[in-house]
C-alpha cells in the first residue's frame, strides 16, 4: 500500500486498541489514545526504510535517504545469508527484514527501553520522529507542498506540547505500566502495531509479505504471505483509494468513539 493508506490503519489501528481497552476496563487517557494513534501512523510508514523511493526516505532530507540506502543492503544482505531453497533470487532488501514481525517486535522494543533509560529526551526523540512521518502520511498533500523545515518544527512542537500533556498526573504517562521507573514504556506499543499493521497491508497486494520470517514454510524462509491471488490489488490502485481508505476512516472513527465512552 501507499503511504496514506498505511498511515490510516495505522492510526485506526490504535484507536481500536482503544476501544477493545475500555471494554476491557482499562481505558485509556485521551492523550494515551491521540498521542498512540499518532505514533501508531508514524510507525505504519517506517518498515518502508528498506525503500528509497518511500515516503519515509523523503521525511528527514538527507539524513532519512542515507538511512534507506543502509537499511536497503542491510536487508538484501540478510536475505542472501538466510533465502531458503525455494526463495527467489533479488536484487535489492525491499519487503524483506523490516516488513517481518520480529522487526517489529526489535523496533518497538527498542523504543521502550530508550523511553525508559534516555528519559525525557528520548520521549521527545520518538515522539518527533512519529509525528513527522503522521504528518508525511496522514497529511501528505500539505507536507508536500510545504517545505521540510516547517514539517519538522510542526514535528518538534507537537513532541514537546504532547509530552508535556502526557506528563501530567493522570494522563498517561504511566498507563499501563505504573511501577516507579516504567513511564512511558508503552511507547513501543504502538510502534509494534504500527509496524505489523504495514505488513499486513502489504500483503494484501500482488507481492505479499514475509512477515512469519524466520519461520519457515516450505522450501521458502521468506515466504510472501497474502489472501488468494483474486483477492490481492496493486499498491495505488482504486480498492486502496476508493474502499481501503474510507474504511479505515470510518473504522477509526468508531474505535475513538469507543474508547472515549461516546458510544
Amino acid at each position: 500500500m501507499m503511504g496514506p493508506a498505511h498511515s490510516l490503519s495505522g492510526a485506526a489501528a490504535w484507536l481500536g486498541v482503544g476501544a477493545a481497552a475500555a471494554a476491557a476496563g482499562h481505558p485509556m487517557p485521551w492523550p494515551v489514545l491521540a498521542v498512540g494513534a499518532l505514533i501508531c501512523a508514524g510507525a505504519a510508514l517506517a518498515p518502508d526504510l528498506d525503500h528509497k523511493s518511500a515516503t519515509i526516505s523523503r521525511a528527514f532530507g538527507p539524513v532519512s535517504k542515507g538511512l534507506c540506502e543502509v537499511v536497503d543492503k542491510l536487508s538484501y544482505a540478510v536475505y542472501k545469508a538466510t533465502r531458503g531453497p525455494g526463495d527467489p533470487r533479488r536484487t535489492g532488501g525491499h519487503r524483506t527484514l523490516t516488513h517481518t514481525w520480529l522487526w517489529a517486535v526489535l523496533i518497538g522494543g527498542g523504543a521502550s527501553a530508550a523511553a525508559v533509560t534516555g528519559g525525557r529526551w528520548a520521549v521527545l526523540a520518538i515522539l518527533f520522529v512519529h509525528l513527522v512521518l503522521a504528518v508525511e502520511g496522514l497529511l501528505w498533500r500539505a507536507a508536500r507542498m510545504s517545505s521540510d523545515i516547517l514539517v519538522w518544527l510542526l514535528g518538534a512542537t507537537s513532541a514537546w506540547i504532547l509530552a508535556g500533556v502526557l506528563d501530567k498526573a493522570g494522563n498517561g504517562s504511566d498507563w499501563l505500566f505504573t511501577a516507579p521507573g516504567q513511564e512511558y514504556l508503552w511507547l513501543g506499543l504502538p510502534i509494534v502495531l504500527g509496524a505489523l499493521v504495514h505488513d499486513i497491508g502489504d500483503a494484501l497486494t500482488v507481492s505479499g509479505c514475509p512477515i512469519l520470517w524466520p519461520i519457515p514454510l516450505g522450501r521458502k524462509r521468506w515466504y510472501p504471505i497474502g489472501p488468494p491471488k483474486a483477492m490481492r490489488f496493486r499498491a495505488g490502485s482504486w480498492v486502496e483509494l476508493k474502499v481501503l481508505m474510507p474504511v479505515f476512516m470510518v473504522l477509526g472513527g468508531v474505535g475513538g468513539a469507543a474508547a472515549l465512552n461516546v458510544i
